[in-house]
């Protein structure tokens, strides 16, 4: 960043532009003297839309080239959604704030029906996550789930289009974009729990960079980047993707964080879930006891047959 500008790395879905934008609004907003410009970045999970997440690489998909022009000084400042980001970041490059989480749960969208629970028998349910899948499955393997890409607006137009019974999406892109009046129901997290990261904002920049880090400092939220990192701790245990069924949500309680987990098998035919909880100050530890409990319970086999996970090697 010099003197005066600084340039925002941004998607150009509108969902992303819409968080970019928030973002740029906020820094205009406390440094009236400093310029704060768009630079929107085609990334591979836009440009491949027609093949499941899980098919094509997964997680990094809507990241890698935004950090690329972080990397070389193109941008100053990339506005991710922090589910989007695998659990390690490249070298040179940090999260330099976290603003406060929107809402993190999943949620129902339906022209037919009142809540998921209630459709019938055999109906079509659209997602574009293995996660949200595996979950509705595991409740009702009676149900069709149906491959669904695309940006928001396009997977709430294939509903129809496709003659599908409903889709479920995430509360926080509906919340952000202003159509929360779309709706239906929301999914409690005791059915759907949500992805890591979910409903939260990643301000990522390069390391070293203090001007743009103190420029930011104001929008970080450290509840959140505290549950964040609990979670992102979890994620990164498992060498999580997008090619198995992954969830995590951390809440703070006082002074201590309770971190839920969950793997389960691509079909849903198999569900492990736990809870832990741990100090505030200890938010990485947290995401990694509760991972190597999940994978001694049997996610170690789920891991092992989807890519061969080696993470606790010559480990009872």
């Amino acid at each position: 960043m010099n003197n005066s500008t600084l340039h925002i790395g941004t998607r150009g879905s509108p969902l992303a532009l819409r968080q970019a934008t928030w973002v740029q609004d906020r820094l205009t907003e406390r440094h009236p003297r400093l310029r704060v410009e768009l630079v929107i970045i085609k990334t591979q999970g836009d440009k491949i839309q027609d093949v499941p997440l899980s098919q094509v690489g997964g997680k990094g998909l809507f990241v890698k080239e935004i950090e690329e022009a972080l990397l070389n000084h193109t941008v100053d400042l990339a506005v991710h959604s922090l589910k989007d980001m695998p659990g390690d970041l490249p070298a040179g490059l940090k999260i330099g704030a976290v603003p406060e989480r929107e809402d993190p749960r999943d949620v129902f969208l339906s022209s037919k029906h009142r809540r998921l629970e209630e459709v019938p028998p055999q109906a079509k349910i659209g997602t574009s996550s293995l996660r949200r899948k595996a979950q509705i499955l595991f409740r009702r393997p009676d149900l069709e789930i149906i491959s669904l890409r695309g940006n928001l607006d396009t997977r709430i137009r294939k509903m129809d289009s496709q003659g599908l019974d409903g889709i479920v999406l995430a509360a926080a892109g509906l919340h952000r974009l202003g159509q929360g009046e779309l709706i239906r129901h929301y999914l409690e997290t005791d059915f759907s729990l949500p992805a890591v990261g979910q409903g939260a904002l990643a301000l990522e920049i390069r390391d070293p960079d203090p001007g743009t880090a103190a420029a930011i400092a104001f929008l970080h939220h450290e509840p959140t980047a505290l549950c964040t990192r609990a979670e992102r701790a979890f994620l990164k245990r498992l060498e999580g993707g997008c090619q198995v069924p992954l969830a995590g949500q951390a809440r703070m309680v006082g002074d201590r964080l309770i971190l839920t987990g969950l793997i389960a098998g691509l079909e849903g035919e198999v569900l492990y879930r736990e809870e832990r909880s741990g100090p505030v100050s200890q938010p990485e530890a947290l995401g990694t006891a509760l991972a190597d409990r999940l994978l001694q319970r049997g996610g170690r086999e789920i891991l092992e047959k989807a890519y061969g996970f080696q993470g606790l090697s010559g480990q009872p």
